[in-house]
Order: structure tokens, then C-alpha cells, then sequence
């Protein structure tokens, strides 16, 4: 029987699917969510493979060991990608509490530009100091992959999956959702100013500026935690509670 903190973060996990439906991040039941369970088994909670993310209940997430088993009964079979992916993470890093990794059209096309995420937006400037590169090897279907995905991702919170997608990682859902929409929100303003005539190029030094304000850690712990993912979840409530059930 899952303990209240088990039972809340897999209802903050939940919410996270559905909120990633609520933007059209989805890619139908490709890419995937995790979040680690209580305890020191490094167990991590994911989607069940199979279900749209508008589907996906707290119940239903599919909990697995570190080797790819299921440790609780379960109809539904596991994404063997997003196992890859998200075991790397969470075996390499003790603060990735959640991992989020997302095949958008706007991520994705800027994981194809030579330049990568450039730091010449406001919200750019938020992750673009905490952002790391993999190179794709092919689907993550080789768990030889684990090793450099980890040692490229280092102690970054955000990733650009060259030619893929994007990842974010973070010591709470809360704060790995929040990464990620700050990134999929420069990914789709860098895709709209690189189609236009020319770039205002943001003041030397300003984003290293901007880096600096976001990383005190009051700014996690007021704006993420207690204002942004309370109103998300609010939101959920009033379209739709199921994903608490």
C-alpha cells in the first residue's frame, strides 16, 4: 500500500502528464515522465506504454528497479527508450527526483540548429547557463547509451538531446516541470525570431545576469513550489481531477 508521500508524488507526477497534454507537448504515448520513489532502492515511478498522457492517472503509473522490473503488479508494460533515458538519469544523479523528456516540434527543431538554444530571450537566458548536450546515438533502445548520456548531462538541470528532443530533471515534479517549460518556451520563441529579419542581440553579460536571479533559492522554493505548481494543479482540478486517481 503506497505510504502519503509515495501517494503524493505519484499524484504530482500524474498532474505533470496531464499538464504536459494541457500545452500539446505530447507525442502521442512516446516520450516520458519519471519521478523517483520514497526509499533507497532508486525505484522511479513512469507511464504506462500504451496510455495517451490525458490518460494517465497516479494509480496507473507503472513503478520499476533500476534493471527495468516492475517491483508492483502492473497490466501495462514499460516505454523500453524511456527506461533507458531515465534510469541514466536517476542512477547518476541523487537530486533528479523527477526526469522529463519530450519530442515537441519546437524542442525538436531547435535540437536540429548548429547554434543550439541561443540565450538572446529573457526565458532562454533562465535555463540556457544550465543546459547540457547529448548526441543522438539512435533510438535509446541500448543501454550503452547510459553512461555518456549521464556524463554529457554532468550537473546541468536541462539537456538538448541533439537531433531528439529535450530532457529536464529536478528535486521535486514541480521544479523538473517548471525547467521544462522554461525551455520549451525558449525553444518555440527561438523557432519564431530565427524566421524573421534579423536578431536584436541582448546586452553583453545580461544573461549570466538573468542566470544569477533564478538560481537564488528562494525562487524555487516561493515561485515554483508555492505559487506556480499550486495554480497548475488548480487548473487541473477545475477541467479534470481524475489524474489524482
Amino acid at each position: 500500500m503506497s505510504t502519503p508521500e509515495e501517494r503524493a508524488i505519484r499524484v504530482d507526477l500524474a498532474a505533470a502528464y496531464r499538464l504536459v497534454a494541457h500545452y500539446g507537448w505530447d507525442d502521442l504515448i512516446f516520450t516520458h515522465l519519471s519521478a523517483r520513489a520514497p526509499g533507497p532502492e532508486h525505484h522511479f515511478f513512469i507511464n504506462p506504454y500504451g496510455m495517451l498522457f490525458e490518460e494517465i492517472t497516479a494509480s496507473s503509473l507503472v513503478k520499476v528497479d533500476l534493471a527495468g522490473d516492475k517491483v508492483e503488479d502492473s497490466p501495462w508494460p514499460v516505454n523500453p527508450a524511456g527506461f533507458t533515458i531515465h534510469s541514466a538519469v536517476h542512477e547518476a544523479r541523487e537530486d533528479a527526483a523527477c526526469v522529463m523528456h519530450l519530442h515537441t516540434v519546437d524542442g525538436v527543431a531547435v535540437s536540429v540548429m548548429d547554434c543550439g538554444l541561443l540565450p538572446q530571450t529573457q526565458t532562454a537566458m533562465v535555463v540556457h547557463a544550465d543546459l547540457a548536450y547529448h548526441e543522438y546515438e539512435g533510438i535509446a533502445l541500448d543501454h550503452a547509451e547510459r553512461p555518456r548520456l549521464a556524463q554529457d548531462l554532468g550537473d546541468k538541470g536541462c539537456m538538448m538531446l541533439w537531433n531528439h528532443g529535450t530532457l529536464t530533471l529536478g528535486r521535486s515534479v514541480a521544479e523538473a516541470f517548471f525547467r521544462m517549460y522554461a525551455l520549451e518556451r525558449a525553444c518555440s520563441t527561438q523557432v519564431r525570431f530565427m524566421a524573421g529579419p534579423g536578431i536584436h542581440e541582448a546586452p553583453e553579460g545580461i544573461a549570466a545576469k538573468v542566470a544569477a536571479q533564478v538560481a537564488v533559492p528562494e525562487f524555487g522554493r516561493v515561485v515554483i513550489d508555492e505559487l506556480a505548481w499550486p495554480a497548475l494543479k488548480r487548473m487541473l482540478d477545475r477541467r479534470d481531477p481524475s489524474y489524482k486517481d
